[in-house]
C-alpha cells in the first residue's frame, strides 16, 4: 500500500461544476488540492475565492500549461468544454498526470481508444466522471435486484431534465457533433444509468429529437433495444421542469429512483412495490457523491486500484450516443 496519505490534484478550467467538485477535493479525506487554472484572466482564482473561501496555498494560474508543468501535481480534473476533453486530457497523461474527465469523456470512440493507448503508455489512471455511480442508493438498489425481488428486470425508464436558464445558454451554443445539446450534457446520464440494469449490451436505438438553430438538441427521447422483449427508454430535455430519475420494471414488480442528482443533504429516496401487494418506501442515509467520487478516483491511484468507471464503459457509452444521435438525425434505426 501506498504510504502517501493524500493525491495532489489540480483542477484545469473555472467551469460552473467546480461548485461541487473543488470543495470535494478539499474535503475529501485522501486528497489535497494544488493549484486551478483558466484561460481567462482572474477566473481560477475568482473560482477559487468562491468555492474555496479561505483556504491558502493553492495555486491559480491563468494559464493551463503552467498547471500541467507543475511537478506537485499528481492528477488532474478536467471540467472544460465537451470537445476538449479528449485534447486536454492527452495533454495531462503526457505530463504524466492522472486524469478524471468529466462526463463525457470524449465525443467519438477513437478519442477514447487514443487515451487508453496515452494511459498505458504513461502508467496512469484515467476515469470518466459520473459522479452519480458513487452514491450508496444505487449500491441499495443493486442489492434490491440481485434479491430477486421484482423478478427479471424487462424494462428500464431513465428521466433528466431542468429548464434553461439564460446564463446556461451556452450549453447549446454547439451543433451536437461538437459537444453542444441536451445528449452530451444530461443525456449521457440517461444512457449511463440505463445500461447498470443490463448485463449485455444493447443492440439497437431509436431516437427523436428537437433541435435549435445551432443543430444542438434541446430535448430528446428514444428506446435502447437489448434483445428479447428488454427495453429502455430515455427522455431528456431542457425545456421541462426538473427531474433526475430512473425506473426499474420487472416481471415481479418495480423500483424507483427519486432523484440521482442528490445534494449532500438531500435524503435520498427508493421505492419499490411487487405483484403479491408489497410496497416500500426507503429513506437513506445522506451522502455525497461528488467527494466520494474523488476519494475513490483517488483511492485507485494511491494503492494501484481499478477505478469503478472502467475504459470500455466510457466508449460503450460513447458508442450509444453516438448511434442515439445518428439515429434523430437520419429518423431511422440504428444497430450498435
Amino acid at each position: 500500500m501506498n504510504k502517501q496519505a493524500k493525491l495532489r490534484w489540480g483542477i484545469l478550467g473555472a467551469a460552473r461544476v467546480n461548485e461541487r467538485l473543488l470543495p470535494a477535493i478539499v474535503e475529501a479525506s485522501n486528497s489535497e488540492l494544488i493549484a486551478i487554472a483558466s484561460r481567462r484572466p482572474g477566473a481560477a482564482a475568482e473560482t477559487l475565492a468562491k468555492y474555496a473561501p479561505g483556504l491558502t496555498g493553492v495555486h491559480a494560474y491563468d494559464d493551463l500549461d503552467a498547471l500541467l508543468t507543475n511537478p506537485d501535481i499528481q492528477a488532474v480534473y478536467l471540467p472544460m468544454a465537451n470537445a476538449e476533453h479528449a485534447e486536454w486530457a492527452l495533454r495531462a497523461i503526457a505530463h504524466h498526470k492522472h486524469v478524471l474527465v468529466e462526463k463525457p469523456m470524449a465525443l467519438t470512440v477513437s478519442d477514447i481508444d487514443a487515451i487508453e493507448t496515452a494511459a498505458r503508455r504513461y502508467k496512469v489512471t484515467v476515469m470518466e466522471g459520473f459522479m452519480y455511480r458513487f452514491h450508496p442508493q444505487h449500491a441499495r438498489v443493486m442489492e434490491i435486484l440481485r434479491s430477486g425481488l421484482i423478478g427479471e428486470i424487462r424494462s428500464v425508464r431513465a428521466s433528466y431534465s431542468f429548464m434553461m436558464r439564460p446564463a446556461r445558454m451556452y450549453r447549446l451554443a454547439a451543433h451536437t457533433e461538437h459537444g453542444g445539446g441536451a445528449m452530451w450534457d444530461i443525456g449521457c446520464y440517461a444512457i449511463h444509468s440505463l445500461r447498470m440494469f443490463f448485463e449485455q449490451r444493447p443492440l439497437a436505438v431509436t431516437a427523436m429529437a428537437k433541435y435549435v438553430e445551432s443543430g444542438a438538441d434541446i430535448s430528446t427521447c428514444g428506446v435502447l433495444d437489448f434483445g428479447d422483449g428488454k427495453f429502455a427508454q430515455f427522455d431528456f430535455s431542457f425545456e421541462r421542469a426538473r427531474r433526475c430519475e430512473y425506473e426499474i420494471i420487472g416481471t415481479q414488480g418495480g423500483l424507483k429512483c427519486h432523484v440521482v442528482w442528490q445534494l449532500p443533504g438531500d435524503e435520498p429516496v427508493i421505492s419499490w412495490w411487487t405483484e403479491d401487494g408489497q410496497h416500500e418506501e426507503e429513506r437513506l442515509p445522506t451522502a455525497n457523491h461528488f467527494k466520494l467520487e474523488i476519494e475513490h478516483f483517488s483511492d485507485c491511484v494511491l494503492n494501484g486500484k481499478e477505478p469503478q468507471l472502467s475504459l470500455d464503459d466510457a466508449r460503450d457509452n460513447c458508442r450509444i450516443i453516438v448511434a442515439a444521435l445518428k439515429s434523430a438525425a437520419e429518423e431511422r434505426v440504428i444497430q450498435i
